[in-house]
């Protein structure tokens, strides 16, 4: 089992990178001031979020989440990045579906990096 500290660190981490690889696609409707500092600052309010707020969305929308398959869990991750946003003004994002749209590829970056650390830890093995 991973430590809480790593566990979170490596949370913190990927909503930064995902933060910032959404910005990069989504230039005109995400906005940081160009800034590495605004990234990390709303990844870290992101991962907080993520641990808090977002266990409550999914139980209250786990209706709309079985009914849809699970689908519903790309709107409550748009959720989260969108108050992130209005939590964090240097964090700009337009609208909730270009929060949408960065919550996806903050899942996709999620997923990719915890395949690699997985492939890691069963080399070591």
């Amino acid at each position: 089992m991973r430590r809480p500290l790593t566990s979170f660190l490596t949370r913190w981490l990927v909503c930064s990178l995902g933060l910032w690889i959404a910005a990069g696609f989504l230039s005109s409707s995400i906005t940081y001031q160009s800034e590495v500092r605004v990234i990390v600052l709303a990844g870290l309010l992101l991962a907080v979020i993520n641990i808090f707020l977002k266990p409550l969305l999914i139980i209250f929308s786990l209706p709309a989440i079985l009914f849809s398959l699970g689908l519903f869990m790309i709107i409550i991750n748009g959720l989260t990045v969108y108050i992130a946003s209005k939590l964090y003004t240097p964090l700009h994002i337009t609208n909730f579906w270009a929060a949408v749209f960065a919550g996806m590829v903050i899942g996709l970056v999620n997923y990719l990096v915890t395949a690699i650390l997985e492939e890691r830890k069963h080399e070591r093995i």
